[in-house]
This record gives structure tokens, C-alpha cells and sequence, in this order.
């Protein structure tokens, strides 16, 4: 017993290897699929338990991966399928004749009842080893149990229903007390709910299976020979531990609702299939005399559960005489029927036979077959051997099923993770699409299979179906790679040829507008899609084109838009007069290329607003570049057109205080031309520093002299400084003006006076005003009656100026005052300087024998010494030492200049034979050069104390040791 599943987790582990291997061999996504399928295990892989019986069995349950066998007379063979090498033997006990007739063993593999062919009924609870007789039970013989798999437990069943031979059903619970010191009956109670009959009267309950639909409904489906029964109803709320007699009273008076067939061969067996554990059953499979009715189960029916119910009529090579059919298993997609040497599986969704394993004599007949729910294992059991079959990939050709009758959702559903099958699927359901007219879908599902592509376009160009094959390779486009740009630009450029023509075509039809607009959207979707921009962007030079080739302007200005190329919608905009619209655009992307480019036209049409959406850009534009699209449109315009330029000239040089010259020399060429009165202004705004003007001096001067705004050139010579040109110009305007001009050269007396006289001459020669000459004078201080006199002609009298004349003679009189009082102070000053000097040479000093030099600390009349007012008294050659490092590089060369010959000066003549007056009258020269040189010396080393002087002073800032001689000093000290 202890490799009783050895070699059946072989089987699994090398049946999985395989799978996983086959899995990791797909297929790419791009590129044609080979729809060749590789060779695979079937879905029933059998296996023969390795388990030699020391008995016949006579019946096998599984349930929960717990196996129960009856061995023999009186032996019952327990099995955790989790721990198959710790089987449990249990002993029966019987003494008599009494044999296994059935088991029947719950959905948690916790309850066994044991029925035996003497009408008694034994139970077993998986947590205990001795077999309990229910005493309530005798007398019955048990055909089929239905167990509530909602309340019950591992220690109770819950309310169960049981079917007897007799055809009663009865209700009953069993339930084992845990720590019980006394022995007590397992069985709660046992009455009977229902008899069920047949035209012949009471027969067999052969099946029983309870389950709860939606809102707390519960269906009970009994099963007879011929008869399938259907019991509904709900059980009131709070008593579900009562019982389900509630809904079989309700029918005590009329038969439930049943499906019934003619055929019999003595039982039948009903079959579920349970997707999940813990939930309802999906589907059913009853095995009957006439065959197998298979189908759904609808919870939300009210009277019958049943649904899309089919009858699988047994084929010639069974007959129920002979080779009747034993039991039935259902899964998902197939049914199993037990023959007494073969099983067979049939398909619940074609109704074919897709399977059929032959056993051979020496197992000997096939007894029974059984599901466990909770693993979706089969086991098929003789008198001598064990089979277990493992379902594997049960859905594999299940789309191949699907496909072929035409359900093609449920046939992707099923080969999703295949892309080799569902490619097969979708060529299929295009193909059906395509042959029932269904071309929009067709070409949707073409765009997904791997079909040569030109095959099926040219599919849909044989149909004439433009719309369809749009669809087609858009959806196709929306499969490709990033990395295969050639096919998009292929399928880009094809759809836009096909949007254009499809367009031009429902343009033209009045009864198509809505087609229309749903399509011209559907492009414009097309064009804008982030995923094509690119193509679009590499090729739009085509794209232009072709919407160039079918005259679209309206959808070449959206795809300008798009590729923001707004040079060519701003271009188009101008082309067709249409410069509020160029504006806009330019105004809303603020491209300043574009306006460069495009205001000289704009300007034309519409000056203000260009000028405004100028000055909106502020500072982004310059200035400069617009200046020519100004200059055209002023060369063209009326006066009134030209102040928008002016105004925008003006936002720049006020507002952005613009400093370019070409900026401000064409601002003022404009006020000179249209707004002389704005000149001046802007003139004396600018200032009169040359080095903070923006404008051309010479550039402004000759404009205003053109233009004869002599005003503004006379602010303009004063700016220059050019002040005999602006007095000279000034005076041909206004004599005020001139005068103003006169008194600029502050710093020079002479040019005033100058340009005071051409004032005066003016007024005398030119205006023959006496009057503002004399008020000249009174002007300028410089002028005086005898500068202006040359200027009057001889024939004026004397009277228009008498005042003058005396005045001024008043003030020479004044003057000669003047110099007279400074020449009596002068003489006063020199007396008393004279008077200091006799004193000073009668000053002197007295030395004490004792007195020292102040620098060297030595007596000080050892050596020549000089003594100062202050007090400091020094060696000469001290106080030379003192000095000469301070003195200035020209006065030490004097000085050691001086040095020198008095040197010279000092030594003996070589020459013994000069005669005596010669060489007195050469000493007294000499003696006299000696004396001067001395004192020269003394001039320059002796002119102050270098102590209390300015020497002292100046050298304050001067370290006291030298920083050549630093390190010298410092390394001294060490």
C-alpha cells in the first residue's frame, strides 16, 4: 500500500514537465503564424493504481481526496490521498450474511454511510474507528443520499434526504457527540418527506442533489428510472435547520414539475459539474434509457433550473440489453459513461465521441465510476484493479468547437493564451463576417490575424467596400511596432488618400451631411492621433501634397495646425484675404520668425491690430527687424496710418526703453516727417549728454535741417556743443533762444563773449533795436559799451546809450579804486617781509659743549653739525644719511652731483709755476663756487628738520625694516 500513488505523481510531474516545455515555445505577435499543432497527451490520461486488493472490492467513494473501499465481506479500506502510505482498515463486525450494497460519502469526506442488501445502514465518521448501526434507518434499503453541503459539518451532517428503493425520500441528520462518556445514536431522526412514483407505481429514488439558487431558493433534484423530478422552493428563514419538509408539502397535493423519457433499463444516474469548490454546478448530465440529456443549470428560473437541455442518444454499439451503460461522470466540456469494458467520452458541446479507452478481460468487468469534485479526478474501479483518470487541458480544442459553430467570443475566450489558435479563430470569424456582409467587422478581425495582408485588401477592394477596408487598415496601423516605420507610412498614406476620397465624395451629396461630418471628425481623429504624428511629421510633405491634389484647404490648414507648421497657415490665411485670421494665429502661438515674416503684409490690411498684437509680444520681438515692414507700409500710407507706427515706436522706446540707434533714428525720421510738434519734445527727453543719446547726432541734424525744424537743430548744435552753429541758427528763430545758447560754454569767457557779440551785432545791424542791445549788456557781464559801439552806425546819437556810457565809466573808475587799495597792501607786505629778514639774519643759536647729534648720539661739535629752529641738532653726514634714501631720484642726483664738485672744488692745484695773481684770481673763483655749492647743499639736505618736517610725515606709512632685507633681519633675531 505504500506506493499505491508513486507512479501517478511520476505520470503528473513528467506530464507537467512536458507542458511547461510546449508552453515556452510560442510564437511571435508580428509575422505569420504556423497554425500546425504539435502532437499533445490526451485530455483522459489513465493510470492504473499500483494496488493489489486481498479482496475483491465491491465499492468505491472518493470525495475530498478521501477514498473509501469495501473489501470483501466485512473489511472497509480507508485512504487519505494526502498521506497514502497511512491507510486505515476498518472491520465491520457482521456476523450474518449482510453485504455492501452502497456507500456514499459527503463533500468533505467526514460521513460514510454504509448501505447493505439486508436494509440496514451503517455510519462512519472519519474521525473515529468504529462503524455505528442507525437504528432508524433499518428496514430501508438506501438507493441515494443528498447531502446539504450549506450547514454541514465534519461532526454533523445537517439536514440530508435520503431515496429508497421503495421510492420514499426521507429527511434525517446524524451527528457524533465529541467526549461523550455514554454511547448515543448518531442518527437525529429519519421521517419521510415524499414518495415519488412512476406509472407503474412507487420506484427507486436513484438520485438525489440539493442546491440553493438566488434570494435563499432551493432546488431538489430526485432522479427515478424514467423520471427526472424537480422540487422548489424556500425554507423559511431561521429554520434551515427544520428541514426541507416545507417544500416537498408544497407539492403533497399535485406532482412537481419532471422530465420524463420512455426508455428504461432498471436505474439511471444523474451527473454535476462544479467549477469551484463551494459553489453552485454549472451543468448536469442524466444518464437515462434513451440516452443522456445534458445541459445548464439557470438559478434565476423560477420553476425548472434546467436550461438549453440536449438528449445524446446512445449509438448502435450500445445497447441497453446487453452492454448498458454504468454510471456517468460530467466535467467541463465532456461526459463519461462507464461501459462494462470501455468508457467513453462524449463532448456536451457537439454532442461527439472525442474518446474511448478499451480495457481488457484480465481486469475483468468494470464496476463503477466516481468523481471526487474537490480535485476533478476520476476513478474507475473492477473487482481486482483501481484506474484513475487525470484530466488535463480538458479546454484545448475547445475553441476548435466553438469556432465551428460559429461562437467565435467564446472561442477567443478559450485560446487567448494560444496565439497560434486564435489566429485560426479570427481568420475564421472574419471569413464568416465577410461572406454574411458584415464587412465593417470582417475588416476587424482581419487586422488581426496574420493573413497576407495584400490578400485581403484586395478582398475588400473586389467588394467595393472603401469603409471596410478603412477600418481594416486603421485597425492595422494600430498593431504595428514603433520599430516598423515603413509599413506605417504605408498605411498612413493609404488612409489619408482614402479619407480624401470617401470626403469628396459625401461632400457632393446633400442627403449625406451627417455621414459627412461623422467622417471629416474621424479624419481629423486620424491626423491628430499621438501614435501617427510622427509618420505624419516624417511625411507630410506627401500629405501635403495629396491634400494639394484634392483642393482640401480646409483640412490642410487643420493638419498645418497639427504639424505646427504655422507658416503655411498663416500663409494661407493671406492668400485668401483673410490677414484677421493670420493674426490670430501668429497672436496665439507667438512665433516671432512668423512675424517677422508676415507683418509687412499684415500691416497693410489691418495696421492697428498688428501694431497691438506687436506691442502684446513686448519684449520678445525686436524691434529692429519689424523696422522694415514699417518703413514700406509708411512709404505707402496716409498720415494717419502712419502714427501706428509711430505708436509702436514709441511703446518701444518709452515702455521697453529700447537703446538700439535704428530704433530711435527711425522714431524721430517719423516726427520729423508727420509730428513736428512730438520732435522737439523727444529731443529735450533725450537729454543733452552725447554719451546717453541714443539717436544719430549727424543723422538727426541733417533730418531736421531737410525738414526745416531749425528749433530742433539748434537743440541739436547745443548737444553737439557746437555752439556758434546754434547761436548762428538760433538767431534766425528767436533772439531768446540765441541768448540761451550763449550762455552754455560756461568754462570759456572768450567764446561767450563771441557769441554775446553776434547777439549784439544782430540786434544792432539787423533788428536796429538800441534798446536790446543795451539789455544785452545788461545780459552778460562780459560785454561792455566799447564792444558794442563798432557795431552802431555813425549816425546814432549819443542819448540811446548815454546810460550805458556812464555806467561803464563808473565802473572803470570803481576799478582804478581798486588796484590802487591792492598796490598800498602790496607795499605794506613787502616793507614787513624785508623787515623779517633783517631779523632772521640777526637769529641765532647756542650749542653746549656737552650736546649730542640727535641721530648718531655722538658729541656734536666733533663734526660739522647743523643746528634747528626746533631744537634737533645733527652731524652733517648724519643728517645726510637721514635724508638722501627719502629725497626724490632727481634731487639725489643733484645732490651727489653737487657732492662731486665740491670735491673738486677741495683739492690742491697741481701746477707749481702759475704766477701769483693767477692763482689768487683762480682762488677767489674757486673759493666763490665752493660757497654756492655749499649752499645749494645745504638747500636740499638741510630745508627742514627731518624730524618735525614733511620728510617725517610722508614716511609714516613706511615699514621700519626694509622688506628686501626682512628675512635678512628676521634670521638675525634667531
Amino acid at each position: 500500500m505504500a506506493s499505491i500513488l508513486d507512479e501517478y505523481e511520476d505520470s503528473l510531474y513528467r506530464s507537467a514537465s512536458v507542458q511547461q516545455s510546449r508552453a515556452s515555445v510560442g510564437i511571435p505577435h508580428s509575422g505569420y503564424v504556423n497554425a500546425r499543432l504539435e502532437k499533445e497527451t490526451p485530455i483522459f490520461n489513465k493510470q492504473r493504481i499500483d494496488f493489489a486488493p486481498p479482496e475483491k472490492i465491491n465499492s468505491l467513494v472518493v470525495s475530498s481526496n478521501q477514498l473509501c473501499m469495501s473489501l470483501g465481506k466485512d473489511t472497509l479500506l480507508r485512504i487519505d490521498l494526502g498521506k497514502p502510505d497511512e491507510p486505515n482498515q476498518v472491520e465491520l463486525g457482521r456476523k450474518d450474511e449482510a453485504k455492501v450494497y452502497k456507500m456514499f460519502l459527503d463533500h468533505t469526506g467526514s460521513h460514510l454511510l454504509i448501505a447493505l442488501n439486508t436494509s440496514e445502514c451503517l455510519y462512519l465518521n472519519r474521525s473515529v474507528q468504529k462503524v455505528r448501526a442507525l437504528s432508524r434507518w433499518k428496514g430501508h434499503l438506501i438507493e441515494s443520499v443528498g447531502w446539504n453541503k450549506f450547514l454541514g459539518s465534519e461532526t454533523n451532517t445537517g439536514p440530508i434526504l435520503v431515496g429508497t428503493a421503495q421510492g420514499q425520500i426521507y429527511e434525517a441528520e446524524i451527528s457524533v457527540s465529541e467526549g461523550s462518556l455514554f454511547s448515543t445514536n448518531p442518527d437525529q431522526y429519519f421521517r419521510q418527506v415524499y414518495t415519488l412514483e412512476e406509472e407503474s407505481g412507487p420506484t427507486p429514488v436513484c438520485c438525489l442533489e440539493i442546491e440553493r439558487g438566488i434570494e435563499g431558493k432551493f432546488f431538489i433534484i430526485a432522479t427515478t428510472q424514467k423520471r427526472l423530478f424537480q422540487f422548489v422552493g424556500k425554507v423559511p428563514e431561521g429554520t434551515e435547520q427544520q428541514g426541507f419538509s416545507s417544500i416537498f408539502a408544497m407539492h403533497a397535493d399535485h406532482l412537481p414539475s419532471f422530465r420524463e423519457f420512455p426508455a428504461s433499463f432498471g436505474f439511471s444516474e444523474i451527473a454535476f459539474y462544479t467549477p469551484k469548490l463551494r459553489s453552485n454546478p454549472r451543468s448536469f448530465a442524466w444518464m437515462m434509457g434513451n440516452g443522456v440529456l445534458y445541459g445548464t443549470l439557470d438559478y434565476s428560473r423560477p420553476d425548472s433550473i434546467l436550461s438549453d437541455e440536449r438528449v445524446w442518444v446512445y449509438p448502435s454499439d450500445i445497447d441497453i440489453t446487453v452492454n448498458k451503460p454504468i454510471s456517468i461522470v460530467l466535467t467541463q466540456f465532456h461526459f463519461l459513461l462507464l461501459l462494462p469494458d470501455r468508457v467513453k467520452a462524449v463532448c456536451t458541446l457537439n454532442g461527439q465521441v472525442v474518446f474511448q479507452d478499451l480495457f481488457l478481460e484480465k481486469f475483468g468487468l468494470l464496476t463503477r465510476m466516481i468523481k471526487d469534485p474537490t480535485v476533478q479526478q476520476i476513478w474507475i474501479h473492477t473487482e481486482k484493479v483501481v484506474f484513475r483518470y487525470h484530466v488535463q487541458r480538458e479546454s484545448r480544442d475547445v475553441w476548435k468547437m466553438y469556432m465551428n459553430m460559429n461562437k467565435f467570443d467564446l472561442a477567443k475566450e478559450y485560446c487567448k493564451d494560444r496565439p497560434e489558435c486564435l489566429d485560426i479563430v479570427l481568420a475564421k470569424e472574419a471569413e464568416h463576417c465577410f461572406q454574411n456582409k458584415r464587412y465593417l467587422d470582417s475588416a476587424k478581425c482581419y487586422a488581426l490575424t496574420q493573413n497576407y495582408f495584400e490578400e485581403i485588401a484586395l478582398k475588400f477592394i473586389e467588394a467595393k467596400q472603401e469603409e471596410a477596408l478603412m477600418e481594416f487598415l486603421i485597425k492595422k496601423l494600430s498593431n504595428l511596432k514603433p520599430s516598423e516605420k515603413t509599413q506605417t507610412t504605408l498605411l498612413t498614406t493609404w488612409l489619408t488618400e482614402l479619407y480624401l476620397n470617401w470626403l469628396g465624395i459625401l461632400e457632393g451629396d446633400p442627403s449625406q451631411r451627417n455621414l459627412y461630418l461623422d467622417t471629416r471628425e474621424k479624419f481629423r481623429t486620424f491626423l491628430s492621433s499621438p501614435k501617427n504624428k510622427d509618420c505624419l511629421f516624417n511625411n507630410r510633405a506627401s500629405i501635403y501634397e495629396l491634400l494639394a491634389s484634392h483642393g482640401d484647404t480646409e483640412h490642410m490648414v487643420y493638419f498645418a495646425v497639427i504639424m505646427q507648421d504655422y507658416e503655411r497657415v498663416v500663409a494661407h490665411h493671406c492668400q485668401h484675404d483673410e490677414y484677421d485670421e493670420a493674426l490670430n494665429v501668429l497672436s496665439r502661438h507667438r512665433d516671432e520668425k512668423l512675424f517677422y515674416k508676415f507683418s509687412p503684409v499684415l500691416i497693410q490690411h489691418i495696421p492697428k491690430k498688428v501694431v497691438d498684437a506687436w506691442i502684446s509680444m513686448g519684449s520678445r520681438l525686436d524691434a529692429r527687424n519689424l523696422i522694415p515692414a514699417l518703413v514700406n507700409y509708411s512709404q505707402s500710407a496716409s498720415t494717419q496710418q502712419i502714427n501706428e507706427a509711430i505708436r509702436y515706436m514709441e511703446f518701444c522706446v518709452y515702455q521697453l526703453e529700447e537703446t538700439q540707434q535704428a530704433i530711435h533714428n527711425y522714431l524721430l525720421s517719423l516726427y520729423a516727417l508727420c509730428r513736428p510738434d512730438s520732435l522737439l519734445s523727444y529731443l529735450e527727453q533725450a537729454g543733452t549728454n552725447p554719451n546717453r543719446i541714443h539717436y544719430d547726432l549727424k543723422y538727426a541734424l541733417r533730418l531736421c535741417a531737410e525738414h526745416g525744424h531749425n528749433h530742433a537743430c539748434v537743440h541739436i548744435y547745443k548737444v553737439m556743443e557746437l555752439y556758434e552753429e546754434a547761436v548762428d541758427l538760433a538767431l534766425q528763430v528767436d533772439v531768446d533762444l540765441a541768448k540761451s545758447c550763449a550762455d552754455l560754454p560756461e568754462d570759456d569767457e572768450e567764446l561767450r563773449k563771441k557769441l554775446w557779440l553776434k547777439i549784439a551785432r544782430h540786434v544792432v545791424q539787423e533788428e536796429k533795436d538800441v534798446k536790446k542791445a543795451m539789455a544785452c549788456l545788461s545780459s552778460c557781464a562780459l560785454l561792455k559799451i566799447e564792444d558794442v559801439l563798432p557795431f552802431f552806425p555813425d549816425f546814432v546819437t549819443i542819448d540811446h546809450f548815454k546810460e550805458a556810457i556812464c555806467n561803464s565809466l563808473e565802473d572803470y573808475n570803481k576799478h582804478i579804486e581798486e588796484l590802487k587799495r591792492e598796490m598800498e597792501e602790496a607795499t605794506q607786505s613787502a616793507k614787513r617781509i624785508r623787515e623779517d629778514i633783517q631779523e632772521m639774519r640777526n637769529k641765532y643759536g647756542s650749542v653746549e659743549p656737552q650736546e649730542k647729534c640727535a641721530a648718531c648720539d655722538f658729541p656734536l661739535l666733533n663734526r660739522p653739525f647743523y643746528l634747528f629752529l626746533c631744537g634737533h641738532m645733527f652731524h652733517y653726514d648724519c643728517l645726510l644719511q637721514a635724508v638722501f634714501p627719502n629725497l626724490p631720484a632727481y634731487k639725489q642726483a643733484k645732490l651727489e652731483d653737487l657732492q662731486k664738485k665740491l670735491a673738486a672744488t677741495s683739492q690742491p692745484s697741481k701746477s707749481h709755476h702759475r704766477p701769483k695773481d693767477a692763482d689768487t684770481i683762480s682762488l677767489g673763483k674757486g673759493q666763490q663756487s665752493r660757497e654756492q655749492i655749499k649752499a645749494d647743499i645745504d638747500d636740499i639736505v638741510a630745508a627742514e628738520c627731518v624730524y618735525c618736517g614733511e620728510l617725517m610725515i610722508r614716511s609714516i606709512d613706511k615699514p621700519f625694516i626694509d622688506p628686501q632685507k626682512y628675512e635678512e633681519e628676521m634670521q638675525s633675531w634667531l
